[in-house]
């Protein structure tokens, strides 16, 4: 068997394990090498524009942990049992306008781009905005084109996960207004800059789960 047929047969293997787990063993933990790995997957995804998008919150305080609880009803199995929680929050207009001053740091300190360079790209991103996607006159929309790249870092959090044997759990199931009001409340975050778009557990399974089931290929998948 060659090393390539491996590695699709592991990976094909990752994606029937990875399931949305609603409750997790509390007794075992992720080893650090492992999240480590899983937060790596996050932070190299790819964004538009290569313009990260996102942070992440590794939330393991209990008390932080059951402050959540009270406005995140998708999660009330996984908070108190995961053994890491994570919030991705994605970045507002103040941060992703083409003209802000997160994009020129990224563009010249993140990039290194040459300064002739940097005003290029920069020009590439405000005509995307304004006349591609039509960003700019709505900061509601710009933060949903943020919120999108949050969640290609999420399905690759996820896929790695599950290529380590370690289960997880996406979810959107909370109330936003209260759990950015308590982001910037107790966790010291400027909700103006950046707020919370989607949550995911890790963990390991408490109870064997049943196969995957999903449409079939050709009722979702057409060749030209």
């Amino acid at each position: 068997m060659t090393t390539q047929t491996t590695m699709r047969d592991t990976l094909l293997q990752a994606l029937q394990f990875r399931h949305a787990a609603k409750r997790f063993d509390p007794e075992r933990r992720i080893a650090d090498a492992d999240f480590d790995a899983i937060l790596e997957a996050g932070r190299l995804s790819p964004s538009s524009f290569g313009q990260e998008h996102w942070r992440f919150l590794v939330v393991q305080d209990p008390t932080l942990r059951d402050k959540l609880k009270a406005h995140a009803w998708g999660a009330q199995g996984q908070l108190p049992t995961a053994s890491h929680f994570v919030l991705i929050l994605a970045r507002t207009a103040s941060e992703m306008r083409f003209d802000s001053g997160y994009i020129d740091h990224h563009l010249r300190e993140v990039e290194q781009l040459p300064p002739e360079v940097v005003e290029r790209k920069r020009g590439m991103i405000g005509s995307f905005q304004a006349k591609d996607f039509k960003l700019l006159d709505d900061e509601r929309a710009m933060w949903d084109w943020a919120a999108k790249q949050c969640y290609i870092a999420l399905a690759n959090m996820m896929t790695a996960a599950a290529l380590l044997g370690i289960d997880s759990c996406p979810m959107e199931g909370f109330e936003p207004e209260p759990m950015n009001a308590l982001l910037k409340e107790h966790m010291g975050i400027d909700t103006a800059r950046a707020r919370l778009a989607v949550m995911v557990a890790f963990g390991y399974r408490a109870q064997p789960q049943g196969p995957k089931r999903r449409q079939r290929r050709d009722d979702v998948v057409q060749w030209f």
